[in-house]
Order: C-alpha cells, then sequence, then structure tokens
C-alpha cells in the first residue's frame, strides 16, 4: 500500500512539472510575441536609386504613358496584320422553298432547295491605303513610346525634387533644433549674469524672445518636415507609409558634365524632338494614305471545300470538294470630293506637325543654355553658402564669447544668431537648387546625375 502510494505520488509530481514547464512556455511565448508587437518598426533607408524605381511602379501618370505606348504598339500589330493574308473557314447551310418537281427552287435564294456551303476562304488586299497605315501605326507608336520617355523623365524631377527637399527639411531641422539649445544656453548665460550683477534685466528679456523666436521656427520646421515626408510617401509607395528615411547625402559631392557633352547626349537623347519627330512621319503617312483613295484596290480570294446539295465530300460517287479564285478591282470614280477633302485634312495636319518640330528644336536650344547655366549657377552660389554657413557659425562663437567678457552687446549675440542660422538655412535651399538643376538636366540627356 505505501509503495502504491508513493508511485502515485511520483506520477502526480511528475504530471505537475509536466504542467508547469507547459504554462511557462506558453507564458514566455505570449510574453515575446507581446514585447515583438510592442517594438516600433524599423524605419526603411531608401536612397533616391530605390525611391526613383518605387515611383515608377506607383506613377499613376507614369503607368498611363506606359500603357498607351503598350496600346500604340498593339495597334501597328494589328495593322501588320491587315497586310497580311487571313484564313478563315466559313459554313452555312441556305434552306428555301421548293417547287417539289426535281429539286428545283421556287424562290431564287440559293443554287438548290438544300445547299451547303464549307469552305477555306484565303484572303489578300492589296492597298496602298493599307500599307501607309502600316508605317503610320508604326510611328505612332514610336511618338507613344517618347511620350513615355518624357513621362518618365518628368516624374524623374518630381521625385528628385520631394527626396532632396525632404532631405533639406530634415537638416533645416537638425540646425534649428542647435540653434534652439544655443538660444536655452544663452537665455541661462544672461540670467546667469543678471544674477551676478553684470548685465541688466533688458538682456535676459531679448533672450526670452529670442528663445520664443527660436522654438515657433523650431515647430514650424517640424511641419515642413512632415509635409515634405508625406509628400514623398505619396509619389512612392502604393499604401500610405511614412515610416522611412532618406539614405543619401544631400550635400555628397557631384560633377557637372561639361557643356560640350551635354549639347551631345542632349541632341541624341532627347525624347520631345525623337516625338515631334515621329508626328511628322505620322502626318507624312496618314497623306499617302489618303492620296491611296484616288487608286484602285485589288482584293484575291480563293476557295476551297463544299458548296453542294448535300453536307457531304461525295454523292453518289462524285466528290463535292471543288475550289474557286475570285479576283476583284474596285476603280474609285466619284465620292463628292471627300478623297480630296480627307487629302486636304492630312496635308494640314502634317504642316502643323512640321512647325511644332521646328518649336521643339528651338525650344531645346534655348531650355538646353538655360538649364546648363541653372545649375552652374547653383554650383557656384552652393560653394559661396558653404562659406557663409561656416563663417557665420564661428562669427556666432566669437560674439558669444566676447558678450561673456563683457565686450559685445546682447543685440549683437541675437544678430550672430540670425544670421547663423538663416546662413545654415540658405545652404540647404542651395544644395536643393543645385540637386533640381542637375535632374532638370536630366530631362534633356535621359542621365540621372547622382555622383
Amino acid at each position: 500500500m505505501g509503495l502504491y502510494l508513493a508511485a502515485a505520488g511520483t506520477l502526480m509530481q511528475m504530471r505537475f512539472i509536466q504542467f508547469t514547464t507547459v504554462v511557462v512556455a506558453i507564458l514566455c511565448g505570449r510574453f515575446a510575441l507581446a514585447q515583438q508587437a510592442s517594438q516600433p518598426e524599423k524605419a526603411l533607408r531608401l536612397t533616391l536609386q530605390q525611391a526613383l524605381n518605387l515611383a515608377r511602379q506607383n506613377s499613376v501618370s507614369y503607368q498611363l504613358a506606359l500603357t498607351n505606348a503598350g496600346v500604340a504598339r498593339e495597334d501597328k500589330k494589328q495593322a501588320l496584320a491587315t497586310l497580311l493574308p487571313g484564313v478563315n473557314y466559313n459554313n452555312s447551310a441556305i434552306y428555301t422553298e421548293g417547287t417539289g418537281v426535281n429539286d428545283t427552287v421556287k424562290f431564287i435564294a440559293n443554287n438548290a432547295v438544300h445547299e451547303y456551303i464549307s469552305l477555306a476562304n484565303v484572303h489578300e488586299a492589296f492597298d496602298l491605303a493599307a500599307v501607309a497605315d502600316f508605317r503610320s501605326k508604326g510611328a505612332a507608336a514610336a511618338v507613344a513610346r517618347a511620350q513615355a520617355e518624357i513621362a518618365s523623365r518628368g516624374l524623374v524631377v518630381t521625385v528628385v525634387q520631394s527626396y532632396w527637399n525632404l532631405a533639406a527639411a530634415q537638416l533645416k531641422l537638425d540646425v534649428l533644433q542647435k540653434a534652439a539649445d544655443e538660444g536655452e544656453g544663452f537665455l541661462k548665460l544672461t540670467q546667469d549674469l543678471e544674477h551676478g550683477g553684470e548685465v541688466a534685466h533688458a538682456d535676459v528679456i531679448k533672450a526670452q524672445l529670442q528663445v520664443n523666436d527660436r522654438r515657433r521656427q523650431l515647430q514650424a520646421a517640424r511641419l515642413a518636415l512632415l509635409n515634405a515626408r508625406l509628400d514623398l510617401a505619396v509619389l512612392i509607395f502604393p499604401n500610405f507609409n511614412n515610416n522611412f528615411e532618406i539614405a543619401d547625402d544631400l550635400h555628397a559631392g557631384l560633377t557637372m558634365p561639361s557643356l560640350e557633352e551635354f549639347q551631345k547626349r542632349s541632341a541624341q537623347h532627347n525624347p520631345e524632338i525623337n516625338a515631334a519627330m515621329e508626328v511628322v512621319k505620322e502626318t507624312s503617312f496618314a497623306v499617302t494614305s489618303s492620296r491611296a483613295g484616288y487608286l484602285p484596290s485589288l482584293g484575291f480570294d480563293y476557295f476551297y471545300g463544299i458548296d453542294a446539295t448535300h453536307f457531304a465530300s461525295k454523292t453518289d460517287g462524285i466528290s463535292n470538294l471543288g475550289s474557286s479564285v475570285v479576283l476583284t478591282l474596285n476603280i474609285p470614280i466619284w465620292n463628292w470630293g471627300s478623297t480630296q477633302s480627307k487629302v486636304k485634312q492630312a496635308e494640314l495636319r502634317r504642316a502643323q506637325a512640321k512647325r511644332e518640330l521646328s518649336l521643339s528644336q528651338r525650344k531645346l536650344l534655348a531650355e538646353l543654355q538655360s538649364l546648363y547655366a541653372e545649375a552652374e549657377t547653383a554650383s557656384s552660389d552652393l560653394a559661396s553658402l558653404s562659406q557663409s554657413a561656416d563663417l557665420a557659425a564661428e562669427s556666432l562663437r566669437l560674439t558669444t564669447l566676447r558678450y561673456k567678457n563683457g565686450e559685445s552687446t546682447v543685440l549683437e549675440v541675437v544678430d550672430a544668431q540670425n544670421t547663423a542660422a538663416s546662413a545654415n538655412g540658405a545652404y540647404q535651399d542651395g544644395a536643393l537648387r543645385f540637386r533640381v538643376a542637375l535632374a532638370n538636366l536630366q530631362t534633356l540627356t535621359g542621365d540621372l546625375i547622382t555622383q
């Protein structure tokens, strides 16, 4: 009996240990899941190239341009199909009223009372208008491709501007945060000096006013950063997501292309010029197509199969399979001037396309010089703004030291603080202008300048 009780106790103890182990494992698992859920999701670090790739995938306007290019490409395929022979297999059965004598028809709707038709038909039309239409569709497809490239380059400028605007907003916030901290430190300095009887209370009031201004500027900078982040998020993400960071450096060194290289690449890879030239080709083929209305067209049909009173390959030992060839020549005679009007319309469109091509070429020359000069100016300004920001920071440091030694006034310190903050903000804006200017150059050359 004692052994039995001892064994039962041991068994209960083992089950209790197992139960306790399971409960602890469950609680530990739940704790780990809760801890994992409570941890914030790590922010996604995005390079400019990654942002551009995401924007191309999710931009509605760019995808619309790609869709139009795809539709135009299929139009070209369909136009080519009209130039090639087509094969159909036609089946029909015709029943009409007969006289009741020798299977002769009473109402002439077909060749017999029962006529069965099962024919393979090879059809080909020789028409100059169809050839010109195919060439026109090819030019239209090229226009759509060029317009898609234009949309792509425009999207690049938009994303580049938003991307670097976010980077500049973050740097401005950091600068204003530092300026606010310096303002707080200067306020404490004036209060300490006032307690020691070294400065008047007016200095403390002026420092407090400066701190209040810095706090308001800091709030405005935070709002600007939020708006810049949301603008970029809308461009690049299919779902709303603002948990990301900028990986590239706004002030990373960039090299300006030479003017000669820029002119050469812009002349070879400008989509607007290519689109205008293809429009001229398209309208020229449209003129040829409309003039084809004056010319005859030739059609060819070859039939092979059954056209008999019985739906069978043989009737009474005689084969029902046979063939026929039909040649059709259509000669236009009179259509009340419709063809002449179509030719006139096509010629008017061609003349307008040539004028637009000339305008695009002139605009390219003007934009080439303007955008390059803008980028060159932004590059030279950036060096000057960088130097000004460094000098303003050094001036603030020296003026603050002079104030501590009683050699300058509070107004000089406040003015130095404002100058330093303004110079640093101008430096960030200058870097942003330079980045956007380089992106605008890309609209002419197609090359994204990133280094």
